[in-house]
């Protein structure tokens, strides 16, 4: 069953335009990764957060997939990271068009 995820974290660097250049190899790496369907990138320059939606084939695989990015994050100088993984009442997000 797909499961979504939300992961957030204080950010306060890069934004828009200059993070699309800095990201995309990351972006397109975790296309590559077990199970992904897909993901929104978010950003608030009003509350100095960044991190993304992601759609998961299973719980499984995102849960392992949170557990090796938040490592990355960290990695990267990342701290306050944040992480979920829901199931998708899916009759209900079809019917608010739900990107399946």
């Amino acid at each position: 069953m797909a499961v979504i995820m939300h992961v957030d974290f204080p950010h306060k660097d890069i934004w828009e335009k200059e993070m699309a250049t800095q990201m995309k190899e990351l972006a397109e790496s975790i296309n590559k990764e077990p199970g992904f369907i897909w993901k929104f990138w978010t950003e608030s320059k009003k509350d100095n957060m960044a991190g993304g939606v992601y759609m998961f084939d299973s719980r499984e695989h995102a849960e392992n997939y949170l557990k090796m990015h938040s490592a990355r994050l960290k990695e990267y100088g990342y701290s306050d990271i944040r992480g979920k993984v829901f199931e998708i009442n899916e009759e209900l997000s079809k019917i608010c068009k739900a990107p399946f």
